[in-house]
């Protein structure tokens, strides 16, 4: 059983950056998808970004310039890089790993931006 631990969720100010990491347990598939998600008070949980193993990224419009995806195979670790935060980023963010046909979660990472 994979386990995904995340970090660097905090309070930022709008307009700051952060940057989010989701270290996996155990070695990954050579064939996978990082995806991270997130859930605002209230909203359901949204798709914010996803990376596949060939490197495709796709980013949910709302994000698009201002975060990206990453990551890195000999640390079995994903990232987001956030920057020109908005109030509106203000939600818990959970990162997800699909690989051999089964999805893993992390815990959740809180991202609050305000002034």
């Amino acid at each position: 059983q994979v386990q995904l631990v995340e970090s660097g969720g905090g309070l930022v100010q709008p307009g700051g950056s952060l940057r989010l990491s989701c270290a996996a347990s155990e070695s990954i598939s050579s064939i996978y998808a990082w995806g991270w998600y997130r859930q605002a008070p209230g909203k359901q949980r949204e798709l914010v970004a996803t990376i596949t193993s060939g490197g495709h990224t796709y980013y949910t419009d709302s994000v698009k310039g201002r975060f990206t995806i990453s990551r890195d195979n000999a640390k079995n670790t994903a990232y987001l890089q956030m920057n020109s935060l908005k109030p509106d980023d203000t939600a818990v963010y959970y990162c997800n790993l699909a690989v051999l046909l089964k999805a893993y979660w992390g815990e959740g990472t809180l991202v609050t931006v305000s002034s």
